[in-house]
């Protein structure tokens, strides 16, 4: 198994290609450089970032890479989706990246498949795409980090058998407050959003599984069950403030026990 961890977009991106050879790092080339393309035109930090640029005024979006309104135009339909509780505008300032890291990982993990390498999983930030199986007849199995104890879990999860081989993939995110403390910004009342230490969302695809995680996580623990469980190929794990761990139905058809 060829694995390899690359630095981008403030966090690291970690590749676990099963179909390929360890001396083969030649294979991530295309992923790896779309992983930078999407950090120089996105970056909200870097002040020639096209996206730097279109929030100073200094480009119209029709002067930005086509990549920068198709952004946009995923953010705004998640808005939609989640009722306005997801957006590219936190605290008012243009940054989409509840959209965008989501889909670079997403973006990477395509370009694995286009090029044959069907077995690997793409992790960034913590949230993963998975495709194909870990090892023959064995899936994919993601912690979830206790948002309490560090170095522990919350959970494992894996993927289910109708998510294995011939299956479209398998995503998992984390939006929570352990890492980076409330940098998640309740969109409809302002401020940071409160109800939650973690909130983990399990999905096919991870771009808008990562932004419903966001959205989901603003709404609160009972509003964002409701409606997770009211998503078709969705599954919640939510972890409270008092350490209470709160799942969504279909739940348990995706965790493991860790000494399995």
């Amino acid at each position: 198994m060829l694995r390899h961890a690359e630095a981008a977009m403030g966090t690291v991106f970690s590749f676990a290609v099963r179909d390929a050879e360890p001396g083969r790092p030649g294979i991530l080339g295309p992923a790896l450089a779309e992983l930078h393309r999407l950090d120089a035109l996105f970056s909200p930090y870097l002040p020639h970032s096209q996206l730097s640029r279109l929030a100073r005024g200094e480009l119209t979006l029709a002067q930005c890479d086509p990549l920068v309104g198709e952004a946009l135009e995923h953010c705004a339909a998640v808005a939609a989706e989640t009722g306005g509780w997801f957006t590219a505008r936190p605290g008012g300032r243009l940054d989409p990246s509840g959209w965008v890291k989501g889909w670079a990982v997403e973006r990477a993990s395509d370009l694995l498949l286009e090029a044959g390498y069907r077995h690997h999983s793409v992790t960034g930030g913590g949230d993963v795409q998975a495709s194909g199986e870990a090892a023959p007849g064995q899936p994919w199995r993601v912690g979830v980090a206790d948002p309490d104890r560090t170095g522990f879990l919350a959970a494992v999860l894996a993927q289910r058998s109708d998510q294995g081989e011939h299956a479209a993939g398998f995503a998992v995110a984390t939006s929570g407050t352990a890492e980076r403390g409330g940098h998640i910004v309740d969109p409809k009342h302002g401020g940071p959003a409160r109800g939650l230490r973690s909130l983990t969302l399990i999905g096919r695809r991870l771009a808008r599984t990562d932004a419903y995680a966001t959205a989901a996580f603003a709404m609160g623990p009972l509003r964002a069950l409701d409606w997770v469980t009211a998503q078709d190929g969705y599954e919640a794990l939510a972890v409270l403030p008092d350490g209470r761990r709160l799942g969504t139905p279909g739940l348990g058809g995706y965790l493991v026990d860790a000494e399995d």
